[in-house]
């Protein structure tokens, strides 16, 4: 019994594709159909055939009843040479006469039997009694036999019917519509076949793109997507998911890059400022405190820098469910936090309808930077930081009537500073990832507060700007929600925050 267990664990399961499977269904199916109405045909015909063979001898014996009880007849007036005699014997109906003593006295073609039944009802008195047979031998065919009475003993005159060769025909009938369904199935089957092969050629270059991602792991394989049906949706929809894949995959090798090349030059500082831990006792004091102080910031860039790559990566994240947020709410919240921690004094204005759908946590995050980047940009400056959240001129929506999808146009927010402004070179590059401008490059920072506001305008139907402001400084924000709005992306990232 192992044995046997063994033997079948080791079997791989034999794959049937989807071809064969649709090819087989439909030639199954119309294998069933064809069956069903030839059998119901085949039941139908027989039937009308029968019930008609029976109506037609059923008719002549009943007129023949009603000649002999209407004249009196004589065996001689059915006798076949007599003129008119045609007019009891139609198509496929034998007539035989018997005589007063049930002898044949002008016998049918062919011969039938006379039986003392046939007899008794020759002397019989009363005119029109009759006496039936069914499935009567005679020779190799069968008929139907009625033997009705002439009446005060003056014979009888028999009626058969052939319907064995009704038998036959519904026989070769029924061979043909045999033949016919055999016909059929064969052909559905090839036909399923065919319609399987054309309608499953798609499903298979699809699968076969999808064995090619997983054996080679490149997830820059070209799909080819034909058709509006649901196999090029499924195309589309998997040419998508490969490119959205393979520019994750970007973004994290590009990530994963930039992080590496920012973290070596503090890294390089830190493990030469530790070496120099070794002699510390042989540095005056003046050098010793510039060497805790220079570990100390290097800590915090270090710190600051972590900090940021989780941001950007949670940044990228859809895990946050969407739901209707205030901007205005949310800069309110930033702004109050901002101005404990700088002490400076920062404006907060809004306008217009600034609700719209979104991700609260990741909105908050993008305004925080900005505001903190116009902060330490205008380190010391005596001019107020303002932060301005605008949105359509629309009438105000109670909350309990709100529903997701009702905002029209974007909602613009942009941090204003009078700080040292932005070259006109940097302005194409202050979104990007790590990019800081040559005066910033003293400041601490990473260069990443700026791109995870793009990533985050971004991933809310909008998109970052900057510009540079009338009397110096700078206005830097993003929209959601509506789009680019005026000003456009005229940049990726200061390197702020």
């Amino acid at each position: 019994m192992r044995r046997l267990r063994r033997l079948l664990a080791q079997r791989r399961p034999k794959l049937v594709s989807l071809r064969t499977t649709f090819a087989v269904s439909f030639a199954a199916v119309t294998a069933a159909v064809t069956i069903l109405v030839g059998i119901l045909s085949y039941g139908a015909a027989a039937r009308l055939v029968r019930v008609d063979q029976q109506s037609v001898f059923t008719q002549v014996v009943q007129d023949v009843k009603d000649e002999v009880r209407q004249h009196e007849m004589v065996p001689e007036d059915f006798s076949s040479s007599r003129p008119g005699h045609d007019l009891v014997r139609p198509a496929r109906t034998d007539v035989q006469v018997l005589g007063a003593k049930g002898q044949i006295v002008d016998h049918g073609s062919p011969v039938l039997p006379v039986t003392a039944r046939d007899r008794a009802m020759a002397t019989a008195a009363a005119a029109g009694r009759t006496v039936e047979y069914k499935d009567v031998s005679v020779g190799s065919d069968l008929f139907r036999v009625a033997t009705v009475s002439l009446g005060d003993g003056r014979g009888a005159v028999q009626v058969a019917q052939e319907f064995s060769d009704t038998e036959d025909l519904l026989r070769a009938l029924q061979q043909r519509t045999l033949a016919l369904m055999s016909a059929v199935v064969v052909a559905a089957g090839l036909f399923g076949w065919w319609l399987a092969r054309r309608i499953t050629r798609r499903l298979v270059v699809l699968t076969s793109a999808a064995e090619d991602v997983a054996r080679t792991r490149r997830l820059g394989i070209e799909v080819p997507v034909a058709g509006f049906d649901e196999v090029g949706r499924l195309g589309r929809a998997f040419d998508r998911m490969l490119g959205r894949l393979a520019q994750s995959e970007e973004d994290q090798r590009r990530l994963v890059q930039d992080a590496g090349h920012e973290l070596r030059t503090p890294l390089t500082s830190l493990r030469t400022n530790i070496s120099l831990l070794r002699r510390i006792d042989e540095l005056p004091p003046a050098t010793r405190d510039d060497l805790v102080a220079d570990l100390t910031q290097e800590a915090r860039e270090l710190t600051d820098l972590v900090n940021e790559l989780v941001d950007l990566a949670a940044g990228q994240s859809d895990s946050e469910p969407p739901q209707r947020v205030d901007l205005a709410d949310l800069a309110e919240d930033v702004v109050g936090l901002a101005r404990r921690r700088t002490g400076r004094d920062i404006v907060l204005r809004t306008s217009g309808d600034t609700s719209t759908d979104g991700r609260p946590g990741m909105l908050q995050r993008a305004i925080s930077n900005l505001v903190e980047n116009a902060a330490k940009f205008d380190r010391g400056g005596e001019a107020p930081i303002e932060v301005d959240v605008t949105g359509p001129d629309l009438p105000r929506v109670p909350d309990s009537a709100r529903t997701r999808g009702t905002h029209v146009g974007p909602v613009r927010v942009e941090v204003l500073d009078r700080g040292p402004g932005i070259a006109d070179g940097d302005l194409v590059r202050i979104f990007d990832r790590f990019y800081r401008a040559a005066d910033a490059r003293s400041l601490p920072g990473s260069g990443l507060g700026l791109s995870i506001v793009r990533e985050v305008a971004m991933a809310h139907g909008g998109a970052p700007f900057a510009l540079r402001r009338d009397g110096g400084g700078s206005v830097i924000g993003f929209t959601v929600g509506g789009g680019i709005a005026d000003g456009g992306t005229r940049g990726g990232s200061r390197g702020g925050a």
